[in-house]
């Protein structure tokens, strides 16, 4: 019997730490596409043209129909397991808890902002500001004018909304995080729980979504226009939910009523999509999609019982990737194919996909042995790099990091190869909010790939877990070192100053 204990405690001590690094995925079932009325070559063809986009660089993309999932893109070095930064995508999440709130009538939406927070009222309050509903922050119409800078320059972010002159609220659309935000603090007025965890009640749980945070304001507070982190499953079984109709395995989470009212076209925008509760209304026909900075997207298209999950960073409006779906969509089939090879072909394809790495010429990276063993100075960079330090190795580069915050870590490089580590430092991040990352849990892991040649030395850096990266092109120059730095597939490099030495 003690044996056996020993073996079984074993196994219990070997399978923890399979389980860290490897988080929840799988739920939804894989089926091959003909079985749905695609043909894989069509899901070949449109993962390909997301690869080529020149725009856009694809991190994670799911593509579910009738509930199942007929094709998953994770090129190297992203995996299905890494969750990844939502951005703008967390105001959907947002809308649905307020939803939910609704239904339960702990609110209204007509319900007036100022009544949830007597104690963060200015001394005088504007009729404009007494009249502000919950309705106009859910279809951005506060009447606030927009100020970014709010969430960076101080930790009282409600007071500081509320003493913000208003304009006749309902009637203008303002797109604007800090209208998310109040409505996370009202959720978690009106529920005693963050949003978060009432998200985790009533919708996480039942879809077997595990692995989600959400980032915490100075006031205690999830951010609710920004800062929710998760997997591409996990955003496409929200999708599925809205699909349905607020419907899982039988059980109605959220009421049909709403989830029609939600992603209806209700407010006009001055762009091509329509704004429904924290929604976006597309311009492909009846479709309608959560959307984030860089190209997050959850794009639910009931006409053809489809949803496409999407994580990337893409440098554009998102335009030209979101057609790249349209296009696909319409080439689906409203009956079963028959069996082909295709099948076959799209999972090798699947399994095959890799982002670009570094090329390598024919000569030795002559550049890297004058930088070897040397810490670099770097001046201010979208990265928060203070400084960098090469230790080559056999086809290996160790870089060590010192960020601004005088963390230090290490990123692992292949040469003409992805390599990926973990660390417990934040990633780069370009939301500059007050306290930000708090309510983020790590480790992060981070991939790099290394090439060049007697002049140069390139590096590319994916933060996979998160989804920022860069590309950083060192080049020697008569003795002298010079960095060109591009951040999140943008399309063009800027200038950053180097030193030798810390």
């Amino acid at each position: 019997m003690t044996t056996l204990r020993c073996l079984l405690l074993s196994f219990v001590w070997l399978f923890i730490p399979i389980v860290q690094l490897f988080p929840q995925t799988g739920d939804l079932p894989r089926v091959s596409p003909s079985s749905q009325g695609v043909y894989p070559s069509d899901i070949e063809t449109y993962f390909d043209a997301m690869l080529s986009c020149p725009t856009g660089e694809p991190h994670g993309i799911m593509v579910l129909r009738h509930g199942k999932v007929i094709g998953e893109l994770f090129p190297k070095p992203f995996d299905a397991s890494y969750p990844q930064m939502l951005y703008s995508d967390a105001k959907s999440f947002v809308g649905l808890a307020v939803v939910l709130a609704i239904e339960e009538n702990r609110l209204r939406l007509t319900d007036r902002v100022a009544s949830f927070f007597p104690d963060l009222l200015p001394d005088s309050i504007s009729d404009n500001l007494a009249s502000m509903t919950v309705c106009d922050l859910l279809t951005m119409t506060s009447g606030v004018q927009p100020d970014p800078l709010m969430r960076t320059t101080g930790a009282d972010w409600i007071r500081r909304y509320l003493a913000k002159p208003v304009e006749k609220p309902g009637e203008t659309f303002h797109y604007d995080s800090m209208c998310s935000y109040l409505l996370s603090a009202i959720v978690q007025r009106v529920t005693g729980q963050k949003t978060l965890d009432y998200l985790k009640q009533r919708i996480f749980n039942p879809l077997h979504i595990t692995e989600v945070d959400w980032e915490e304001s100075p006031e205690g507070i999830n951010t609710g226009g920004w800062g929710l982190r998760m997997q591409v499953e996990s955003m496409a079984k929200i999708g599925q939910l809205l699909l349905n109709k607020g419907n899982w395995e039988g059980k109605q989470l959220i009421s049909s009523e709403w989830v029609e009212e939600m992603t209806s076209s209700l407010q006009e925008t001055g762009m091509m999509d329509t704004y429904g509760y924290h929604i976006w209304r597309c311009d492909y026909p009846n479709a309608y999609r959560a959307d984030g900075a860089l190209g997050q997207y959850i794009i639910v298209a009931p006409d053809e019982d489809m949803v496409v999950a999407i994580t990337q960073a893409n440098t554009s409006n998102g335009v030209a990737e979101r057609h790249l779906v349209w296009d696909f969509l319409r080439k689906v089939k409203s009956e079963p194919l028959p069996d082909t090879s295709g099948y076959v072909q799209l999972r090798k394809a699947q399994s095959a996909y890799s982002l670009p790495t570094v090329a390598i010429g024919k000569r030795n990276i002559r550049s890297l042995s004058k930088m070897a063993n040397q810490t670099f100075t770097l001046g201010a960079n979208g990265l928060d790099w203070k400084s960098v330090r090469f230790e080559p190795g056999k086809d290996t580069l160790r870089i060590i990091v010192t960020t601004a915050t005088d963390e230090r870590y290490t990123i692992l490089a292949g040469r003409g190869e992805w390599l990926t580590t973990h660390t417990d430092a934040y990633p780069p991040y370009s939301i500059r909010a007050v306290g930000r990352f708090k309510g983020i849990h790590g480790p992060f892991h981070v991939a790099g790939c290394y090439g060049g040649n007697a002049s140069e030395l390139i590096l590319k850096v994916r933060y996979t877990s998160w989804g920022s990266g860069a590309d950083l092109h060192f080049q020697l120059t008569k003795g002298q070192l010079s960095l060109q730095l591009k951040e999140n597939g943008k399309r063009k490099a800027y200038d950053v100053e180097v030193s030798v030495g810390e």
